[in-house]
């Protein structure tokens, strides 16, 4: 007979939105083992399995901890009630918890002050996730009076000052019969029960005892501060991404570049500061969407996007919000295994300001092949072939604006803008690969550039920090012959040195960051290498801190209207580097705002 062997969830504590999809380990009448669903519709040996989710309501109250959402608060902060923060976010599991955060938790009481002191009221929407304390402290039990506000972002609420806690008197009430069940603002603060039983198909009555399992409180998904859109005109005046996408002036556009960490490299070894539920696929996919859509981008450049994701998730919910897609997967001579995990580059753009015109795909691999067959000798292609062979690709998208301001010198001429989505993902110690795949990226946006006059931007995660060899390829069209990178070069591939340019006027977005004046751009002034006009960092782990992101454009043919603020270290949790609760992924979004520059009259 079916019979249940084993029953778990994957995440260790649930998240509002985030699906819960248990794991069952299941033996067929044969002895046979399997994991495959048994529904009511193809009954085997005439049972199949019948599912119940319950919610645990008590009438007994206690605080939850704002930084570590799965423990109960012990201290509350004094300064977050004079200050008429949200009460949720004064509260802390134990001292170590607020000393940690406390140094951090005084911004959220400097941006309180600067609400009310600008706008005679605190404007709730800035307050993100926080690591919160203040500088007074209640430790006490909490009552739950004290504890039953709870703060809010639009209709969803963050993080409850008061939960229910498992006791005597406590009520279960059903809330889904599915295999998996998407947690509800409704059931924050509340733990969830699932239950599993093998029913009879004929008799419809269950067989054996329920098989059971517990989760942690439900939380809300935590919410990061949100980034502001920085016009580089009048920097004064920051604007607010807005949930209607009022961020693109008549004749203007958005472009966002964002490396999103696949999951097949969201490993707990790799990020082991990160929560276990944090660094799971269900709840980065939502937190990454929800982002990524309230960026508002008329044109998105993802890197890092698993085949399967694609096509199960960012298409279909991107298509929602109005975004075609198109896709580019590595080519797999290097991975093996399961091909639906292989990362790749994803453009998604809004139908209502772009079409498609044209694609072209580039595959490093059979470049690498090309440049064997010529360049290399007979003896040494299977040593080149392994060196360069490394699966990169890159998308290159071609589109026609829906809008125009040129003005009516223009009127009836085509708007074409060329986007280049890539990322180099190549081991250090092969910096020889690094350059030759990004200088043939650059030869292939020129033959582009030559059969069209057409604007360009190239945006990707390149791997290389500022002042590196491609680096230097990208933004300066050309590579010192001294430059420490070069030699490296066992193929000799990048010789005669002189090769190494392109004509492409490329200058990096950012970079006006670095020159800028005015109070907003100041601000961001702190945020940048000078040295090279370049953000601090875009990349932010334990082992390493840097930019390695990048969104280049043609300085003959767009300008940058607006940047998206940068992260700094008060954006940051203190303990903890990326990805995190907050951010999901180990790089940063770039977001620039571009007009077209009119062109010359012929």
């Amino acid at each position: 007979m079916l019979s249940v062997l084993r029953v778990h969830l994957p995440s260790d504590i649930p998240i509002v939105g985030c699906e819960l999809t248990p794991y069952l380990l299941l033996r067929r009448p044969d002895k046979t083992v399997t994991t495959d669903d048994v529904p009511e519709s193809s009954p085997l040996d005439g049972h199949f399995l019948r599912y119940k989710w319950y919610r645990i309501q008590s009438d007994k109250k206690v605080a939850v901890c704002s930084v570590h959402p799965s423990e109960e608060a012990t201290l509350q902060c004094l300064g977050c009630l004079k200050a008429k923060i949200p009460v949720a976010k004064s509260y802390h599991c134990s001292p170590k918890c607020f000393s940690d955060a406390w140094q951090h938790h005084r911004v959220l009481h400097d941006h309180a002050a600067s609400a009310v002191n600008e706008n005679g009221n605190e404007e709730e929407e800035i307050f993100g996730r926080f690591n919160s304390t203040g500088s007074g402290v209640i430790n006490s039990s909490l009552s739950g009076s004290a504890s039953s506000a709870s703060l809010t972002n639009g209709s969803t609420p963050l993080y409850p000052g008061a939960v229910t806690q498992r006791s005597s008197g406590e009520t279960w009430f059903e809330v889904g019969r599915s295999k998996t069940y998407t947690p509800s603002v409704d059931d924050i603060g509340h733990v969830l029960k699932f239950e599993c039983v093998v029913v009879d198909a004929e008799t419809k009555l269950r067989v054996g005892h329920p098989n059971t399992v517990l989760t942690s409180r439900v939380i809300p998904a935590p919410s990061p501060i949100p980034r502001r859109l920085i016009p580089l005109s009048g920097a004064d005046m920051m604007g607010q991404l807005d949930s209607d996408g009022c961020i693109s002036s008549f004749g203007t556009f958005t472009v966002l570049s964002y490396n999103i960490l696949s999951d097949s490299y969201a490993s707990s070894e790799l990020y082991s500061y990160c929560p276990s539920w944090a660094l799971s696929w269900p709840y980065r996919r939502q937190n990454l969407l929800r982002e990524i859509v309230g960026y508002r981008a008329d044109i998105v450049c993802l890197q890092e996007v698993q085949n399967d994701h694609f096509e199960e998730f960012f298409a279909l919910e991107l298509d929602k919000h109005g975004y075609q897609a198109l896709y580019k997967r590595k080519t797999n001579e290097v991975y093996g295994g399961n091909i639906h995990t292989i990362d790749g580059c994803a453009t998604f753009f809004r139908r209502d300001r772009f079409s498609h015109v044209k694609k072209y795909e580039v595959e490093f691999n059979k470049a690498a092949q090309s440049l064997t067959e010529v360049a290399v000798q007979t003896t040494q292609k299977k040593a080149a072939l392994n060196r360069l062979v490394k699966d990169n690709v890159a998308l290159i998208v071609v589109l026609e604006a829906k809008f125009s301001n040129q003005g009516s010198d223009n009127l009836g001429k085509r708007q074409l803008l060329c986007v280049a989505n890539t990322h180099v993902n190549v081991p250090p110690e092969l910096k020889d690969v690094k350059i030759w795949q990004v200088h043939t990226l650059l030869k292939g946006l020129e033959k582009i550039a030559a059969s069209a006059d057409i604007p360009m931007l190239v945006c990707g995660d390149f791997n290389s920090v500022p002042g590196s060899a491609p680096h230097s390829l990208l933004g300066m069209g050309k590579v010192d012959p001294l430059h420490p990178e070069l030699l490296v070069d066992p193929l000799a591939i990048l010789r005669p040195h002189s090769k190494l340019t392109h004509q492409l006027p490329l200058v990096s977005a950012y970079s006006p960051f670095a020159r800028g004046v005015g109070l907003g751009l100041e601000h961001q002034r702190r945020k940048m290498d000078m040295t090279t006009n370049e953000p601090l960092f875009t990349n932010c782990t334990r082992d390493f801190i840097g930019t390695l992101d990048y969104i280049f454009y043609t300085a003959d043919s767009l300008t940058v209207e607006s940047l998206l603020e940068l992260l700094d270290e008060d954006s940051l949790r203190k303990d903890t580097a990326l990805p995190s609760p907050e951010w999901s992924s180990d790089h940063i979004a770039l977001l620039a705002e571009f007009r077209f520059q009119p062109r010359p009259r012929r």
